[in-house]
């Protein structure tokens, strides 16, 4: 479980592609600080399980459906990427509850700068709109962010100069992809609802 509080921004060393999978090789000093075989860190929102690390850097193997349904699958060395750990139970919940789990992946449609933040337009796939809602949650490429207004095909978020600094989000132009986790608990609550009218 994380928080969508991107801690570090890491650089994709290597890719080597395997027979239905990749194993991907990130930079990342702080993530990798306590990092031992078998640990979970959210990557660009996707959570990977640490196969190899040292000297700053881990490797994480990459199954086909995730690279086929997250941006990952774009990934190139040199590209930078959003880290996380996981949150511990004695850690604050600055973000919301982010399971690591891309629901899809949407594209950044436009960018308007203000004098103070820039609002940023970003794309939905059809199945996920009815998720997201004005002034609810929702992370991207494993930041957490609060929803401005909402649309059936898309939505916007404000971003603030430590989020444009600090995450991938700083850099991203119109057409780029990025990954979209839904509120988990809108999920639930829809997957009860359908249960009572069974």
């Amino acid at each position: 479980m994380f928080t969508g509080i991107v801690e570090e921004l890491g650089t994709v060393i290597a890719i080597e592609p395997l027979t239905d999978s990749a194993r991907i090789r990130i930079e990342g000093p702080l993530v990798t600080s306590d990092a031992v075989h078998g640990a979970s860190i959210a990557v660009n929102g996707v959570c990977l399980t640490v196969v190899e690390f040292g000297d700053g850097q881990f490797s994480a193997d990459v199954m086909n459906e995730t690279l086929l349904r997250s941006s990952l699958g774009g990934l190139k060395a040199g590209t930078r990427v959003n880290l996380e750990r996981p949150v511990t139970l004695a850690a604050r919940l600055g973000g919301h509850l982010v399971q690591g789990h891309v629901d899809g992946t949407g594209q950044i449609v436009s960018r308007t700068p203000s004098e103070n933040w820039e609002i940023v337009r970003i794309s939905l796939p059809d199945d996920l709109g009815r998720y997201v809602v004005e002034k609810g949650s929702i992370t991207v490429d494993g930041v957490s962010l609060t929803v401005v207004d909402a649309e059936r095909d898309s939505f916007t978020v404000s971003l603030i100069p430590t989020t444009l600094e600090l995450t991938t989000l700083g850099y991203k132009t119109a057409g780029d992809p990025v990954n979209l986790e839904v509120d988990v608990v809108a999920k639930y609550v829809e997957r009860m609802m359908q249960w009572r009218t069974q």
